[in-house]
């Protein structure tokens, strides 16, 4: 059985983070394991509290799961602080891990802070440089490469100057673009490929980042060349957006056992 390991915060609310990110690999066939970062005290309309964990416990999760249990593909999600960075850029590299997918994680979608604004520079400078596929949303997109989102055209440079930073691969997610077609736009350093999907009308999209780029870890844990370990994920998650179970009084979260409620 494939693994792929989630380093990211845990949401009580179970929509997002090291919740939504095993319940996508569960969903996908993939065993998963887990090193949390921060817990939050969360729901589907606040994040209440934020409880950073020790960033030496950060790392001996990583360690402990590594050595025994090992991995196919890792994600990360929210690190929250410089030190979580460090620790964990530490342990990847030590561990010289392929297949690693960053959610650069900044802000929730009921904008709390889940990344402070210090520790942008060493996700940037230490963890980038790792990365197969790096997944940033355009507001993501613009903080990592410094300049504004307004266009096709300027979505591109800022593909071009995040992969510039040393990942290998980035996709510039669209959902926060306007229009009936979300357009994710994916650059390898040589040429660029725009994923289209249909724009879910709905509430729903708690979780949807830590779901996509867990999807995106799943398919490369199971041998999918990037690209379409990207496509197929993009497929998965507006399957989980369209049969979202209506949770929660604010933004809730998608169906990631959408295909078994069907069955």
């Amino acid at each position: 059985m494939k693994r792929a390991l989630t380093i990211a915060g845990s949401d009580s609310g179970g929509g997002a983070g090291i919740q939504a990110d095993l319940k996508t690999f569960g969903a996908l066939g993939v065993y998963g394991a887990s090193a949390i970062t921060a817990v939050t005290a969360q729901n589907t309309m606040t994040v209440s509290r934020i409880q950073e964990i020790d960033p030496e416990v950060v790392a001996a999760q990583i360690e402990a799961v590594i050595e025994d249990i090992g991995f196919d593909a890792v994600k990360t999600g929210m690190l929250a602080s410089t030190p979580i960075v460090e620790a964990v850029a530490s342990a990847l590299k030590r561990h010289r891990v392929v297949n690693l997918v960053i959610d650069p994680v900044m802000v929730s979608k009921t904008k709390a802070c889940l990344l402070k604004a210090d520790a942008i520079a060493a996700l940037r400078s230490l963890l980038l440089p790792l990365a197969e596929i790096v997944t940033p949303n355009i507001p993501e997109a613009e903080v990592l490469s410094g300049h504004k989102v307004i266009d096709a055209e300027t979505m591109r440079d800022a593909a071009r100057r995040i992969r510039d930073l040393g990942p290998k691969r980035v996709v510039i997610k669209g959902g926060h673009s306007e229009g009936p077609y979300v357009v994710d736009l994916y650059f390898d350093g040589e040429k660029f490929e725009e994923l289209k999907a249909e724009r879910v009308q709905t509430r729903a999209t708690h979780g949807t980042g830590c779901t996509f780029s867990a999807a995106i870890a799943a398919y490369l844990a199971h041998g999918l060349p990037p690209l379409e370990a990207v496509a197929r994920a993009k497929e998965f998650l507006t399957a989980a957006l369209q049969a979202a179970p209506g949770i929660g009084k604010g933004i809730g979260p998608v169906n990631h056992f959408h295909a078994f409620h069907k069955a």
